[in-house]
């Protein structure tokens, strides 16, 4: 991006005090009067987002009345400005007629730009520079109405921040009761009596008495509006970084309807990775459906470009995982350069394993997360699980020692997940029973009740076997994905191994009759100590009944409907995952100081940068800048060198190699680096929260947001705005 003016002869800088710099257009046709206007051939082929991107206009071009100043800190132009003024230095072909030069608007094309201009108004996303764009004076009344919209908007965002629920946590309530009684009222009123707000005694004074103050029609709306708004502000920096990575999450039950929460990965203006929450979008219909859905929500209402995102991750489990991978597949197709990767927030294990649609491996995945549940919510459950491991492991101090430490962390979500699981078993099955027995009463009905569950579904060979399927298999993969998700230079190495992970997995598959004799013996041994029969489930007996005479044997049922296809769908997944393009991606990693010392500075980027070559601004140039970028390192002597890509994008001189900033850039979005800092990631935590700590059938999409994103900046200014020209026929 440049730091000055780019007519010739024009000596502004962004640093003078008091001129402005203004980007190009998006628009075409404006953006093409620019070009013509401004007299600079080297701007002609440029494309307008090459121009909005890289080149900028001082505000000495402008007419003063095209050039608005929002607020006390920000000037912006009018949508259809265009530069008139020009030094006639700078036109020195033709003098005499410098201001007939000079192209204006015609009618016809200024008219078409204010309906275009009127159509983004319509829109839920429009921009906040839009809306205060010629706007009328107010008359007294409207002026009274949008003092009481602003007081309804500032408790709707109280509301949605502190997530308290317009109407109570009540199971009374019916269909259609007024809310004479909800949480949004009784605000309302406080703040009346507390005689603060003037607008609201008003509108008290004026309306019928038995009238409600918003009825629920209203109060959606307004939510909408307060959550587009915000979501707004976030968009916009997406759409300065210009690329970003695209998430999804499991899929959420909200007020009884399935909806896909959806995450937004970029770099925003100051070199900072962030991931956050953007919505929830709706769960239901086939897999077109749902992808058609997603990129019409991702272009056409948030108002992105899937042309810039560079990466895809997703987490599923249970029925909803093969509609997710479908998903996958066809942004995949559309856009190759959003490759699909594991997400780092997600050890790589526990995603392979959750997206297996195998009922046994779908009952362990939710039983590790029922334990987990249970362990945070009484963790006085942790010194009764320690006593079992106690009594298990007499004799044995260091392997108890070990397993104590281990109970107090969380576990069920780590890469080891399953092999500590295997060696907590029996105590987590003794843990349990003696919380059911309550002998001594010291655990409420729920935790029994819990406790119960997990008992029941440990105490089961299919569950038992399972997951010692799932310890074995995944024990391949288990030091690959660890390194995946650790520090950079691991996840260069772990890129390149990837190999010989898959063929240490095929070779079992193609063993795989010697393999799961090893390990149903296993599971036999341990369902043996744990005094559970060792038998075919009960589910697959009662839908297949054999024929009179024969039976199945426990062996080669879980052979043929457990091992090979537990083992078949991580290789599978393992080939999706990593793409030729995702391990070129990765390769790209050696642009980082600290990897490239560590290889010796024999590499070459070259050949892995074939995806992102239109992603560069010169991309002639790049053999050379990368020889003069592995130069400026290598003789650097003992000085500690960059080894994460945000140090690398901190440096000052970094913008001397552009190609290598713009790579630098790209890599950051991918899903599976994880994240240096910790705030980056505190959406992600904010909307778990969420989760934990509402009931399904109090959840709201709009809420969700608001409570997720607390700490966002918001103006109720520009919320009132949107709304009264959204809903202009709305008498408050």
């Amino acid at each position: 991006m440049s730091n000055f003016c780019v007519v010739p002869n024009c000596i502004t800088r962004s640093n003078e005090s008091q001129s402005l710099l203004f980007r190009f257009p998006r628009d075409t046709e404006i953006c093409k009067l620019w070009v013509e206007n401004c007299s600079c051939k080297d701007l002609e082929d440029k494309t307008p987002d090459e121009l909005n991107r890289y080149y900028r206009l001082c505000a000495k071009h402008f007419e003063p009345s095209v050039i608005c100043k929002t607020n006390t800190s920000r000037t912006r132009l009018k949508d259809d400005a265009i530069p008139t003024i020009f030094e006639s230095s700078v036109h020195l072909d033709n003098p005499q007629s410098l201001r007939k030069r000079i192209k204006e608007l015609s009618d016809n094309e200024e008219r078409q730009i204010k309906e275009r201009k009127k159509d983004l108004v319509d829109q839920p996303n429009m921009s906040k520079e839009d809306l205060q764009t010629n706007t009328k004076p107010l008359t007294f009344d409207k002026k009274d109405r949008i003092e009481y919209l602003k007081s309804l908007f500032e408790i709707l965002v109280v509301l949605g921040k502190q997530n308290i629920p317009l109407t109570r946590h009540t199971e009374d309530l019916q269909a259609g009761q007024c809310l004479a009684v909800s949480n949004f009222k009784a605000l309302l009123e406080y703040r009346i009596n507390a005689g603060g707000d003037k607008a609201l005694r008003n509108r008290l004074e004026t309306i019928n008495l038995n009238a409600e103050y918003c009825n629920p029609t209203q109060q959606r709306q307004m939510m909408e509006v307060c959550e587009s708004c915000i979501r707004e502000e976030l968009l916009q920096e997406v759409r300065e970084g210009r690329f970003f990575s695209l998430l999804t999450d499991d899929v959420v039950d909200i007020s009884g309807e399935c909806h896909l929460p959806v995450f937004l990965r970029f770099l925003d203006q100051a070199n900072c990775l962030r991931e956050e929450f953007v919505g929830f979008l709706p769960f239901g219909g086939d897999e077109e459906t749902l992808t058609e859905r997603l990129l019409t929500e991702v272009t056409k209402t948030w108002g992105l470009n899937m042309d810039y995102c560079r990466g895809q991750a997703h987490f599923s489990s249970g029925v909803h995982s093969s509609k997710i991978k479908a998903i996958a597949t066809k942004l995949t197709e559309k856009y190759p350069t959003a490759v699909l990767t594991p997400k780092s927030t997600c050890a790589l294990n526990i995603s392979l394993a959750s997206g297996v649609a195998l009922t046994g491996v779908q009952i362990v995945m939710s039983t590790l997360k029922k334990i987990e549940s249970l362990f945070n919510e009484s963790p006085s459950l942790q010194l009764e699980l320690e006593s079992a491991i106690s009594i298990f492991y007499q004799g044995n101090d260091e392997k108890a020692n070990d397993l104590k430490v281990a109970c107090h962390t969380n576990w069920t979500v780590k890469h080891d997940a399953f092999e500590v699981a295997v060696d907590f078993l029996e105590s987590l099955l003794l843990c349990m029973d003696s919380v059911h027995d309550n002998e001594d009463l010291r655990w409420s009905d729920q935790i029994t009740h819990d406790a119960l569950e997990i008992s029941e579904a440990l105490a089961d060979f299919e569950f038992v076997a399972t997951l010692v399927v799932l310890k074995n298999t995944l024990s391949f993969t288990r030091a690959f994905g660890k390194n995946l998700q650790g520090p950079l230079m691991d996840v260069y190495f772990a890129a390149n191994s990837l190999t010989a992970v898959l063929h240490s997995l095929n070779e079992v598959l193609e063993n795989i009759d010697v393999y799961h004799e090893f390990w149903f013996e296993e599971a036999v041994n341990l369902a043996t100590a744990l005094d559970i029969p060792v038998k075919v489930p009960r589910l697959y007996l009662r839908k297949h009944r054999p024929e009179a005479g024969t039976e199945i044997q426990p062996e080669s049922y879980f052979k043929d409907n457990l091992t090979a296809p537990v083992v078949s769908h991580v290789i599978k997944e393992l080939n999706d995952l990593f793409s030729e393009n995702h391990l070129n991606a990765l390769r790209c990693l050696t642009l980082v100081p600290a990897v490239m010392g560590q290889l010796k500075f024999n590499t070459s980027e070259e050949n892995n940068v074939e995806m992102y070559r239109k992603d560069l601004p010169n991309a002639d140039t790049l053999p050379a800048e990368l020889h003069c970028w592995r130069v400026k390192w290598k003789h650097r002597g003992k000085v500690t060198l960059p080894s994460t890509v945000h140090e690398t994008l901190q440096l000052a001189d970094v913008k001397f190699f552009p190609n290598v900033l713009a790579f630098l850039k790209v890599l950051c979005n991918l899903p599976i680096l994880s994240f240096e800092h910790l705030d980056s990631n505190a959406s992600r935590k904010r909307f778990q929260m969420y989760l934990e700590n509402t009931p399904d059938k109090h959840r709201s999409k709009c809420l969700a947001f608001l409570n997720i994103h607390c700490n966002a900046r918001h103006d109720i200014d520009f919320m009132v705005d949107s709304y009264v020209r959204m809903y202009p026929d709305i008498e408050s």
